[in-house]
């Protein structure tokens, strides 16, 4: 069904009907009501990628997220997802899904850049010196780093104050007299991860504290299980532990819990970053830095992508969200 059988029908120009079925203001509102109820009459559907091309917008935002390590078996990366996903479409913009291997001769992102099959990106889980921001900023192609990296030129950013979570929680710990206090963190280099660390490191090393109960593992349950259960057998253990990620959290929580060390005389204090996972089988509410809520997130990448597509200068889109703590049944002194 096309735009001349329905221009023929109401008497109108093919171009009126066009415009009138693409928005357009200078298209009165009874003419495009007409236009409207009459396409929906034909079941007459309009070629939006055609339509797109011709305005100069794809209405396609891409979200790169590296393969090593998988973000998508983080629920708290895949709820953040799902929100950024949920705020574009009310705007009629969709989000593309790009898993890149940093160790590829080519990646899937630069051919959707070169095409131009999408109007911006959305870089995750950045490195404190990342050739992709890099090269995208070389390519002049608009893009929105979730997270803070060494680049020569400004560049949008949205970003949690990682540092403060973790030397805030820290602090709390000391506070209360804790002197041995773990940290079970990720092993990889992105930023927000060294960011974390450095935190705890820095609190620690305030007070001239020991910083020998950092414990690079695997993002996994399994890993933060058995890291806990090696730190309780040491000869003089932490009274204290912190996890950078909730994977790590429930782990620890679960070894906590079958020593029954997580309540009682001789409780380990616990804070999770992110607090633990919405499946976790252990019911206690522990102490958490939490980083507001998914759907703020969600709203607030949301509506600097759109601005950064507008044509916003990118030095006035960098956000910087402080993080929350909440203190939980885990916080105690120490035995």
């Amino acid at each position: 069904m096309s735009l001349k059988a329905i221009a023929k029908e109401l008497g109108l120009s093919v171009t009126t009907v066009s415009r009138a079925l693409n928005g357009y203001d200078d298209v009165s509102k009874e003419t495009r009501g007409r236009v409207e109820a009459e396409a929906q009459r034909r079941g007459y559907r309009p070629n939006t990628f055609a339509r797109r091309l011709k305005m100069g917008k794809i209405d396609a935002v891409g979200l790169v997220f590296p393969v090593h390590p998988a973000p998508l078996n983080n629920s708290v990366f895949m709820e953040m997802v799902g929100e950024i996903s949920r705020e574009l479409a009310q705007h009629e913009v969709d989000l593309l899904l790009i898993a890149d291997d940093d160790l590829a001769d080519s990646h899937s992102y630069m051919r959707l850049v070169q095409s131009r099959r999408v109007d911006a990106l959305i870089v995750a889980h950045t490195l404190d010196d990342d050739p992709r921001l890099q090269e995208l900023q070389s390519a002049r192609f608009p893009f929105l780093a979730l997270g803070r990296s060494r680049l020569s030129r400004p560049y949008a950013w949205f970003d949690f104050d990682n540092y403060a979570g973790t030397y805030q929680a820290t602090q709390r710990l000391i506070s209360l007299g804790h002197r041995r206090i773990a940290m079970l963190g990720e092993n990889n280099t992105q930023a927000f991860i060294t960011q974390r660390r450095e935190g705890w490191r820095d609190a620690l090393r305030s007070r001239q504290f020991d910083e020998g109960g950092l414990r690079m593992l695997p993002p996994t349950r399994r890993a933060g299980y058995k890291a806990t259960l090696d730190l309780l057998a040491l000869p003089a253990p932490p009274t204290a532990i912190i996890t950078d990620c909730n994977s790590l959290g429930d782990g620890a929580a679960m070894a906590l819990q079958t020593r029954n060390r997580l309540h009682g005389e001789n409780a380990v204090s616990l804070v999770v970053y992110d607090g633990l996972p919405p499946d976790s089988i252990v019911e206690t509410d522990v102490a958490a830095v939490i980083q507001s809520t998914r759907e703020g997130v969600g709203r607030q990448i949301a509506d600097m992508v759109q601005r950064l597509i507008a044509g916003e200068p990118p030095e006035r889109l960098q956000v910087l969200w402080q993080p929350d703590f909440l203190p939980g049944s885990t916080l105690h002194a120490p035995a």
